[in-house]
């Protein structure tokens, strides 16, 4: 009798040991689950708590306000534009043959002067470029935020920079305007052009100095925009608002 005892006993040892380590697998993943439930937005109830268009929507126009204010302060600071590689502006590519002939002359350091002051009526410009560009993001009808959120890194920028060129050129232009009357552009350009178009067998030329410095200067801009894009979607340090962290933070990682 004793031989069928102890097996028994053994066999509902075993049972019972497996019932148990089933039991703590089964409560570690339901743990787990309800881990990545929270991070995934979902309600304490385990039900799903997608993300609406309309959260998507507000997460992107969020993070082009993070983007445009981090980028505008960079921008307008002294040496934004001159002494940042990716920023700055260079004597007008359609003027070199001005540039070249007036250092050929001894008037280099003229050249660079007036090129200085070209980056500082960008950087002028920038702090009042904000209001310009916020308002812009406001006004930006987004349908499908889905895809812009699943998109290139810098694909909310991209948006932007596509629907609203036309407007923020527009309303940007007389910004820089002002801004190359106050740093005093024309003041050294002046000299420059006259005495380029005093010598013999030039073609003369005046290039719009406004239009030059207003594309230089919302090229810049988007370029920072868009970097500051990219550290929301990839860091979450940079995730600075409640709808930024739940909209990218869906995506941190990816």
């Amino acid at each position: 009798m004793k031989k069928f005892i102890i097996p028994a006993i053994a066999l509902f040892v075993m049972s019972a040991d497996v019932c148990l380590g089933q039991s703590l697998q089964q409560r570690a993943a339901a743990a787990k689950a309800a881990a990545n439930s929270a991070l995934n937005g979902n309600s304490k109830s385990g039900a799903k708590t997608p993300l609406s268009n309309d959260e998507v929507v507000k997460g992107l126009r969020d993070a082009l306000t993070v983007g445009t204010n981090n980028s505008t302060a960079f921008a307008s600071k002294v040496d934004g534009f001159y002494k940042t590689p990716k920023l700055f502006i260079p004597f007008p590519p359609k003027a070199a043959d001005v540039k070249n002939k007036l250092d050929e002359i001894g008037m280099k350091p003229q050249t660079d002067q007036f090129v200085m002051t070209l980056n500082r009526a960008a950087e002028e410009a920038a702090k009042n470029a904000a209001p310009v560009f916020l308002d812009a993001i406001k006004g930006m009808s987004i349908g499908d935020g889905f895809t812009i959120l699943k998109g290139a890194d810098n694909a909310a920028t991209q948006y932007l920079q596509n629907k609203t060129t036309a407007e923020l050129t527009q309303k940007f232009t007389p910004i820089v305007q002002a801004a190359i009357n106050k740093v005093e552009v024309t003041k050294y350009w002046n000299p420059l052009i006259t005495t380029y178009n005093k010598l013999p067998f030039v073609e003369k030329q005046n290039p719009d100095l406004t239009a030059y410095v207003t594309e230089r200067a919302m090229a810049g801009l988007f370029l920072l925009i868009a970097e500051e894009e990219l550290k929301i979607r990839k860091d979450p340090v940079a995730q600075v608002t409640d709808i930024l962290k739940k909209v990218f933070g869906s995506i941190t990682g990816k």
